[in-house]
């Protein structure tokens, strides 16, 4: 009976998390857009970082409730998830374009702080508040860049802006969107880092199995729904940029604020995961790099690769 319970609360955490950051990615990027960003900044910034919002809350979350392994295992296998599975289906359904200026800069950037978080956590098995604040310092680094982009986007028509204006959801509402989809992911975390732990303790699970999968699947919800959707309504940009993006703020927002909040456990056992995250973004690097697109045959590699890492997981 317990177990039922358990997995009905990890199954209305995983819907509160999904809704939330749905209505929070919503509400943002409307604001935004009235902005004149582009579309490339939005993808990776807002909704990047919408939809690594149940991450972060579960991430500190966690943390904050000492299980640690959660935290690391949530956002390794959500950043390894994100791309094997993610961009992976997304590139099967249709072959997506990847901008210039994301092979150039954000997915090399991505390779460095994928080999970061693996090097400061293994060098002394945890990340610590210092190690937070040099996370945080890459962060600030990050959002700096993405300031220069916006400043050199296109503005958009006037006369379409103000179209979009006259049938524009009004601001309130927009606003409302955003607080009570906050609130959601943080009341969704919390219900959904209880249940797996006590699943985890029910089977005889490591922290860390669930946390690569269980938990990382249920936070990968908004990305993959965002990216697919985005994918097929010819969005690429949000498409590649959300991933890419969301995988940055995972590394540098998430466990950087939470290590700044309190100190967090890198076993050694997540050496291999950390490996595969890093070797993950250098298999898109590859991917995209000659054509500037992913197409149908990288999709299919990264989905191989992660049934491969799926059946490691099994076997460790």
């Amino acid at each position: 009976m317990q177990i039922v319970v358990q997995l009905g609360l990890l199954v209305v955490g995983f819907v509160l998390l999904m809704k939330g950051a749905d209505w929070f990615v919503e509400g943002a990027s409307k604001i935004a857009d009235r902005f004149g960003i582009p579309q490339l900044v939005i993808g990776l910034t807002i909704v990047a970082m919408g939809t690594s919002l149940p991450e972060a809350a579960v991430s500190i979350s966690a943390a904050l409730k000492g299980s640690a392994e959660i935290t690391i295992g949530n956002v390794v296998g959500s950043n390894i998830m994100n791309v094997l599975v993610i961009l992976g289906l997304a590139s099967v359904i249709c072959s997506i374009p990847v901008q210039k200026s994301t092979v150039k800069y954000e997915i090399p950037f991505t390779i460095v702080v994928t080999a970061l978080l693996a090097l400061l956590g293994l060098w002394d098995n945890q990340i610590s508040r210092l190690e937070g604040g040099i996370l945080w310092v890459f962060m600030v680094v990050y959002l700096l860049y993405l300031l220069r982009m916006a400043q050199k986007g296109s503005p958009k028509e006037q006369g379409e802006e103000e179209k979009k204006e006259e049938k524009a959801q009004p601001v309130w509402k927009l606003l409302l969107m955003l607080v009570a989809g906050g609130s959601m992911i943080v009341f969704g975390s919390d219900v959904t880092v209880d249940a797996a732990t006590v699943l985890a303790t029910i089977f005889g699970m490591s922290e860390r199995f669930i946390g690569l999968t269980i938990v990382a699947f249920g936070t990968s919800l908004p990305e993959l729904v965002t990216s697919v959707t985005a994918a097929m309504k010819g969005k690429a940009d949000i498409a590649v940029g959300n991933i890419v993006g969301s995988n940055i703020f995972n590394i540098l927002f998430v466990v950087g604020t939470t290590a700044l909040i309190t100190p967090v456990v890198y076993g050694a056992n997540f050496l291999v995961d950390s490996l595969v995250a890093v070797v993950t973004m250098g298999l898109l690097f590859v991917c995209v790099v000659r054509r500037k697109k992913l197409g149908r045959a990288g999709g299919a590699i990264m989905l191989a690769g992660y049934a491969a890492y799926f059946v490691y997981l099994m076997q460790a």
